[in-house]
């Protein structure tokens, strides 16, 4: 249990992390653009590691709290928001604009983060009835 409380809460944080990057990354560039020379987060690879670690740390706590709560709709949110996620990634500039790649990115962000606050109460939610239930005689 304190696996999947750590990666969701660690997963809530990366995908904060990731619309404050998108959001707030141009702003900082346009009122310092002198910061651009040497600064690596506008880099593709840094898109690329910070959605590898967020695939990764989303898809142990949502399996781990599948696995307790047997709830597929929050199974699904998760997912949902992992796909859109990648396709940020790894559609293109060229394909959806910067725009586009940032709109999917927030959205996708944000429909991750509601499935892992939903996964973190059904969390306690299981518990709590475990608890009560194992406890009763």
């Amino acid at each position: 249990m304190k696996l999947q409380l750590l990666s969701d809460n660690t997963a809530i944080g990366l995908s904060m992390l990731c619309i404050a990057h998108c959001l707030f990354l141009p702003i900082i560039l346009i009122f310092i653009p002198s910061i651009s020379a040497v600064l690596f987060l506008n880099n593709e690879l840094f898109h690329q590691v910070l959605l590898y670690m967020i695939v990764t740390i989303s898809s142990v706590a949502l399996l781990i709290g599948f696995i307790n709560h047997k709830n597929h709709w929050i199974l699904f949110l998760g997912c949902f928001g992992l796909l859109l996620l990648i396709l940020a990634v790894f559609l293109s500039h060229a394909i959806i604009g910067e725009y586009g790649e940032i709109t999917l990115t927030v959205i996708g962000s944000s429909i991750l983060t509601l499935g892992h606050i939903k996964n973190y109460k059904q969390r306690h939610l299981h518990c709590n009835n475990f608890t009560e239930n194992a406890f009763k005689i």
